[in-house]
């Protein structure tokens, strides 16, 4: 068994009793370390440890070739730190003021995030896919005076400078800009907006510095990071320094159990996932606790193997969108090659796993002779692995431990949880599943008997997924109705994703208790939504809109209108067929999936929103046939259900 019911657990009707991972017992639940009271504190730390190697890597370019990684070191970076929080404090910047950041991943992103640690300075990161409407209602809701961007962002926030009056001064992040594109920008902004270089900040915070005028607790915030939403604007997830530290050293106690692996100074990490989101952060912030290396990559995801293969990372986090993509490359070759190679290959691949039925991801021979050229396009050091944000396929996660013999974890969180809810243990190679509370939180599940999930099913206990613990976010920011809704009086956050406890107190993610659920590769979809945009085109009557969280596209059923179908076929030589046979027509389907795809652009609907296939259903959903509800709302279980065989056949088309 891998977790154990919480001490003191008692039955409570309609929920099951809460679990802890079984490395933690009866103990306390994980905080954060002894004598580290902040996130600065905590890379100090690991400095320390470091002695003073090498801390944030880039590549240069030159006429448009990248070379070789260029280190900056600990000590190198603290007093970058030191420089830009001095800067941003003579530019006006109090304590608990809240600073954004705006770029792509890159070392100054690092170095501004830490400045703000130092001198408690709440961080507020932005993005591009949530939209300049939510940008807006971002900047406006936490009343942000100063934002770090690089020079692209910088020029949006421009634009929308009126809509945007609290922003006063922009540091733009370029690591190399020119004089003349400064200037520029300097002319975009006019006169409301100071514009200033990265360098110029650090050389004003130089110039007779300033102390941090307040020093970070563990109460303070350590972020407000906007989760992107479903409907309507988004929520501002509060993270104290508190909650980030726990989840850190949640992480170590996994190590020193040896249920994770230990990270040590001489880890070398990519970053690359979006550091606007808090998965990215909660790994740097992992590894700069002790002293680690992390280089980044150059911008453009195209040119990221390229990358790793100079970096030569021990450890790559990746999401299942890449993972398939190399899983797909390296099956393809192989069937390509053909011959002895391909015998070769699936013989080594079929004995590695039946090793994998003993924990066991490393052969002797096969590693050297046919797997050394799949680990080399990640550089050929990678030692672990790590997938999350959403599902991945159980035969994808294999063929990992098979080709790289790495050990692969794969975790599940959210943005109110510090981005770890669970982890899969160090040497379980068993795969369909998500491990076990971290050792800072207990899980319990939530009955759903709307659903038929219930705390009591055999053999599993199953229902909603509901974390407490010492990561756990203690807001969102400004929005008591909305935190109210997630979060009860007794600290529990309802995940509002369904799980099971398997044979051994593990998790596994089954469906989602509303409707809403993630594509492949992260994005949040909310089906009703889509299917109210395209029931107002003439030729709909009722759309399903359906999405696999393995696999990155949106498929659907759509009832055609009677009536504007028939004009239609009258003007396209289909006059004589009748409904149900117009709606079993090849040219008639393709005309209607390509209509949805305009009028849903033009309606608003973002590309992974928009179905990438449909059938065309002449019997309408109705309460009679069981596939809506007396209120005529969808069921959406029996209409999954009744189109399963068509679901697939449509994503095999895709495929």
């Amino acid at each position: 068994m891998q977790t154990v019911e919480s001490p003191n657990a008692v039955d409570v009707p309609g929920e099951g009793k809460p679990r802890r991972n079984v490395i933690v017992g009866d103990r306390a639940l994980i905080g954060p370390p002894k004598g580290i009271n902040s996130l600065h504190e905590s890379l100090l730390h690991g400095a320390k440890l470091s002695n003073d190697g090498p801390f944030l890597g880039r590549r240069v370019v030159t006429n448009g070739v990248a070379g070789p990684y260029v280190w900056e070191t600990y000590g190198q970076v603290l007093k970058r730190i030191e420089a830009l929080g001095s800067g941003l404090a003579k530019l006006g910047t109090n304590e608990r003021d809240r600073v954004g950041l705006f770029s792509v991943n890159r070392p100054e992103w690092v170095i501004g995030e830490h400045a703000c640690f130092k001198y408690n300075y709440v961080t507020v990161p932005l993005y591009d896919t949530l939209g300049d409407e939510a940008i807006e209602y971002i900047i406006g809701q936490t009343e942000m005076r100063i934002i770090l961007a690089t020079a692209d962002k910088a020029e949006k926030l421009f634009k929308m400078r009126e809509r945007v009056p609290t922003v006063k001064v922009v540091i733009l992040m370029d690591h190399l800009i020119e004089e003349a594109e400064v200037n520029r920008l300097r002319e975009v902004a006019g006169e409301g907006i100071q514009v200033l270089t990265f360098s110029e900040t650090e050389d004003l915070g130089r110039d007779g510095g300033l102390e941090p005028a307040g020093t970070a607790g563990l109460d303070d915030i350590f972020t407000i990071c906007y989760t992107s939403g479903t409907t309507g604007l988004p929520k501002g997830v509060v993270l104290t320094h508190f909650n980030m530290l726990s989840e850190v050293e949640g992480a170590h106690e996994l190590g020193r159990h040896n249920k994770l692996f230990t990270v040590t100074k001489d880890e070398v990490y990519i970053s690359y996932l979006p550091l606007a989101h808090v998965m990215e952060r909660t790994l740097q912030a992992l590894f700069t606790s002790r002293g680690a290396s992390i280089g980044f990559y150059q911008g453009d995801t195209l040119k990221l193997l390229d990358d790793v293969a100079e970096l030569k990372p021990t450890l790559f986090v990746s999401v299942p969108r890449l993972f398939n993509r190399i899983y797909d490359k390296v099956l393809g070759g192989v069937k390509a090659k053909g011959g002895v190679a391909a015998y070769l290959f699936n013989k080594a691949y079929k004995q590695k796993l039946q090793n994998l039925e003993r924990n066991v991801n490393y052969h002797w021979l096969w590693d050297r002779l046919v797997f050394g050229a799949v680990r080399s396009k990640l550089g050929g050091r990678v030692k672990h692995m790590l997938t999350g944000s959403a599902p991945i396929a159980p035969d994808v996660v294999d063929f990992l431990r098979v080709c790289f013999s790495a050990d692969v974890y794969e975790g599940y969180g959210q943005t109110e949880n510090a981005a770890g809810l669970s982890l899969t243990f160090r040497y379980d190679c068993q795969s369909g599943h998500v491990g076990v509370p971290f050792p800072c939180c207990e899980v319990k599940l939530l009955d759903l008997p709307e659903m038929n999930y219930t705390s009591t099913d055999k053999p599993y206990p199953r229902g909603e997924i509901c974390v407490r613990g010492n990561q756990v976010f203690r807001e969102y920011y400004r929005l008591p109705e909305k935190t109210a809704e997630t979060l009860d009086a007794d600290g529990w956050c309802r995940t509002g994703d369904v799980g099971m406890w398997d044979e051994r107190g593990r998790l596994k993610i089954i469906d989602r208790a509303k409707n809403i659920f993630k594509l492949a590769q992260g994005e949040y979809i909310a089906p009703e939504r889509i299917e109210n945009v395209y029931q107002k085109h003439e030729l709909v009557a009722q759309a399903f809109v359906y999405g696999d969280s393995l696999q990155a596209t949106l498929v659907g059923i759509i009832v055609p209108d009677e009536e504007e179908l028939a004009k239609f076929a009258a003007g396209h030589n289909l006059g004589g067929k009748s409904y149900q046979e117009l709606c079993a027509v090849e040219d008639v389907r393709q005309h209607i999936l390509r209509q949805l795809g305009a009028f849903g652009k033009a309606n608003g609907l973002k590309g992974f929103e928009n179905v990438k296939n449909i059938r065309l259903e002449s019997d309408a959903f109705t309460v009679e046939n069981d596939l809506l509800t007396p209120s005529f709302k969808l069921k959406r279980q029996p209409v999954t259900a009744k189109y399963r065989t068509a679901i697939d056949e449509m994503y095999a088309e895709l495929a």
